[in-house]
């Protein structure tokens, strides 16, 4: 077995552990929330703003953004037509949809691949700040302007500063500027900063795998939007990514692994909450969400086992 598949092993091994002691009552259903807050506001802050902090700008920002630009904007095409022009889906609905078959868990379970698997947690930064920083403020601006959506308006200074009310996003531009700047972090600064980040990876994985003890039987609908949304999420997608990679810019080896991995990250668990908020396609934002994240355990380690 490779070095990159053992490390997903144990990337699975320590979900495995979550969905076990959930199971056993050991930690319950709601304690999931509690440790996905940890993750996301505490450790994975962390963990982003000293591999960014101590990451080479110009490998990050290469071939990772690319081939997830290339890959996100032709699985968002595929389902537009689709969804609007087929099915005749309302705005709010054909938004929360584009969402759900591209915008990747790169917080919660994005670092730890990151991190253990490829080696490097930095190269999900730039996929990060896209996200927070291009696609949730353009999808939030079409909700908050749909009246068949919330029925809420919402000023534009909010829809601008909102990404900056994110942890993961302040976390990596702190990085990134320290990176740019060049400026050295004292060992009495970084030492608590570094014992914090190396929580991300447990915790994340540990309530990832509670999320699933939970049970998702009555959670799921196999509706033809979902369908949709899941498939150019769990294959479309790491397909566009990899056609990119190796085919247009000639690459191998795990430089051609990173970005195919990645782009196989299941739908973010914030496309439910923004569902939720702008009460539109709940179900589908929920059930794309467990689908996508039950279907890409097999497919990442699938992915992982052929290109590593």
């Amino acid at each position: 077995m490779s070095a990159v598949v053992g490390a997903f092993a144990a990337l699975v091994a320590v979900a495995v552990l979550g969905y076990v002691v959930g199971l056993l009552g050991v930690l319950r259903s709601q304690d999931e929330l509690v440790l996905s807050r940890l993750a996301f506001f505490v450790a994975t802050p962390a963990l982003l703003f000293t591999t960014v902090a101590r990451a080479d700008l110009r490998t990050i920002f290469s071939v990772v953004l690319v081939t997830n630009l290339v890959s996100l904007f032709v699985v968002q095409v595929l389902f537009l037509l689709v969804a609007v022009v087929i099915w005749r889906r309302t705005r709010s609905e054909a938004t929360i949809g584009v969402l759900a078959s591209s915008y990747v868990n790169a917080g919660n379970l994005g670092v730890p691949v990151a991190a253990y698997v490829l080696g490097d947690g930095a190269l999900v930064a730039p996929i990060v700040l896209f996200q927070v920083l291009v696609m949730a403020p353009i999808a939030f601006a079409v909700l908050d302007g749909d009246r068949q959506g919330s029925g809420r308006r919402v000023s534009l200074r909010t829809i601008v500063t909102r990404p900056l009310r994110n942890p993961l996003t302040v976390a990596s531009l702190l990085g990134l500027l320290v990176s740019l700047v060049g400026l050295p972090l004292p060992d009495l600064l970084m030492r608590p900063i570094d014992l914090v980040a190396a929580a991300a990876v447990p915790v994340a994985l540990i309530a990832y795998g509670l999320s699933l003890s939970a049970g998702t039987k009555n959670s799921i609908t196999l509706r033809r939007d979902v369908v949709l949304a899941v498939a150019l999420k769990t294959l479309v997608q790491p397909l566009a990514a990899y056609t990119i990679a190796r085919w247009a810019l000639d690459l191998h080896g795990t430089a051609l692994l990173a970005p195919t991995l990645l782009a196989a990250l299941p739908t973010a668990q914030n496309v439910y909450v923004y569902a939720v908020h702008y009460r539109a396609s709940r179900t589908l934002a929920r059930s794309a969400v467990l689908l996508s994240t039950l279907l890409s355990i097999p497919t990442m380690i699938l992915i992982a086992g052929l290109l590593a």
